[in-house]
């Protein structure tokens, strides 16, 4: 079987993988692996680009050292949109089903309302992560690698609010 077209891979195999990956980011780049700064860097290029001015006081751009060139991270950035969206391809539903089966018997199977929920979900969760100095990879796996207690609080906090979130929007009878 193809593993580009499994559903689900073995978390194993994922974890290792991972784990390569945060060797090489450590060893050759010298830099934690992360993305949520890339978000924050994106935002600061392209109001540069349209609001010069406003853009050189905006205190969090100097304040969280927002870095003003684009360097290797875009790499990440920009492998992270489009792995997500070949993977959603290549792990589609042979049947045309595009929304979980879950998802469909509790919200309905309107796609446009997935996807708004979906966007909306992650707008809070990169305003989270620019709050909490990192993402789940920066802290969950760079920080948690590295023993960082900070990282830790952060990974134990991020599972009990998806456990919590998970209860309340698939609990049986709602």
């Amino acid at each position: 079987m193809n593993p580009f077209r499994m559903k689900r891979w073995s978390s194993y195999v994922v974890g290792t993988l991972l784990g390569v990956l945060t060797w090489f980011t450590f060893g050759v780049a010298h830099k934690a692996l992360g993305v949520s700064t890339n978000f924050s860097q994106a935002v600061r290029l392209v109001e540069e680009a349209v609001a010069p001015d406003h853009a050189k006081e905006v205190a969090y751009f100097a304040d969280y050292k927002i870095p003003t060139a684009i360097g290797w991270e875009v790499a990440i950035f920009v492998g992270l949109i489009l792995g997500a969206a070949i993977s959603a391809w290549l792990a589609r539903d042979q049947s045309g089903a595009q929304l979980p089966e879950l998802w469909v018997q509790r919200f309905g199977p309107s796609r446009w309302k997935a996807y708004a929920l979906a966007f909306l979900g992650g707008v809070i969760l990169i305003y989270g992560a620019r709050l909490a100095g990192g993402c789940t990879s920066g802290h969950g796996i760079s920080g948690s690698l590295q023993l960082a207690v900070s990282s830790w609080a952060f990974f134990l906090s991020l599972f009990a609010s998806g456990l919590a979130t998970a209860f309340v929007l698939f609990r049986k009878g709602a």
